[in-house]
């Protein structure tokens, strides 16, 4: 069976989206490897920092407790995401000793975002979390560029943010990076935007973002490597596939089932929130990414 690099440089390979689902509450895990399962599609389940100190994830190990109840390796593999060197309140995280905790729960892929930091900075942690990750047999996810949304207070308007290119990955930058950093994925911003997590904006709806394809294919001629796509919710459907088809492999999705999630449990309980959860997982792997059948189409070519 294919370790996770392997399965995600084989999606590079053939053009396939892999989603990776966040669950920032534990009964989410179960619907969501079951719609991932009834689909026969591949895609990631997903835990960030964010999501056990700011919503109700509890701990990466609780995330990981839960998974292992429900894993089936055929369909899911488990990552953590997000794990900032400096938060979105501004402050230093021991982000080594996350990543050695989620090594030890079993985590099958990493990622440390270093976006905050200058170049040479973020370089020089993720190298660090590269080498521990390598060093367990785990893929390593880095961040360069500034995916806008996860700071509390205003951002600026979208229009605004897309036509200057604000905090768009360089692409001079990008090729030194994933030479000195080690990193095997590389989350980039071209447009793309985080959901809002503070108190007051986490149940909005996000701006429907556009993507700069143009400037995705020169990172990806420059890195060749897979790169990711953060904040994919509510992008439009024809952008995503135009990515897919240039680079992008690992497309993050938080918001959007976060949201199917808390609405039905509004609405009825938890029962409700999974039932919810599932339908809108199922018909998002089946008619907006188009990967139902994928794990097939992975497995079929060999390691």
């Amino acid at each position: 069976m294919k370790n996770t690099k392997q399965i995600i440089q084989t999606a590079r390979m053939l053009h396939i989206a892999v989603p990776a689902l966040n669950v920032p509450y534990p009964p989410m895990v179960q619907p969501v490897i079951a719609a991932v399962r009834d689909e026969n599609a591949f895609a990631l389940v997903e835990l960030a920092r964010v999501e056990w100190e700011k919503f109700g994830a509890i701990s990466l190990e609780t995330i990981s407790d839960e998974y292992s109840r429900w894993n089936d390796e055929r369909h899911v593999r488990l990552h953590l995401d997000h794990v900032p060197v400096i938060d979105e309140d501004h402050k230093p995280v021991d982000y080594i000793d996350i990543v050695r905790r989620a090594i030890a729960a079993g985590y099958q892929s990493v990622m440390v975002d270093g976006s905050r930091l200058s170049l040479e900075e973020n370089i020089r942690a993720t190298a660090e979390v590269a080498l521990l990750a390598h060093a367990a047999g785990l893929p390593c996810e880095a961040e360069l560029g500034a995916v806008m949304g996860h700071e509390d207070g205003p951002m600026p308007p979208y229009e605004e943010l897309l036509a200057s290119g604000m905090g768009f990955t360089k692409v001079e930058e990008a090729v030194r990076f994933v030479h000195e950093s080690g990193c095997d994925w590389l989350s980039v911003a071209i447009g793309n935007i985080h959901g809002a997590i503070s108190e007051a904006t986490r149940g909005q709806a996000k701006p429907q973002a556009r993507l700069d394809i143009a400037h995705l294919k020169k990172l990806q001629q420059a890195t060749g490597i897979p790169l990711v796509l953060h904040g994919g919710s509510g992008i439009r459907k024809e952008s995503t596939q135009e990515a897919v088809q240039n680079g992008i492999v690992k497309i993050n999705v938080g918001t959007e089932i976060r949201q199917a999630y808390e609405n039905g449990v509004q609405q009825g309980g938890i029962e409700m929130g999974q039932k919810m959860l599932y339908e809108s997982t199922r018909a998002m792997l089946r008619d907006f990414f188009e990967i139902s059948g994928s794990a097939d189409r992975i497995d079929a070519l060999g390691d």
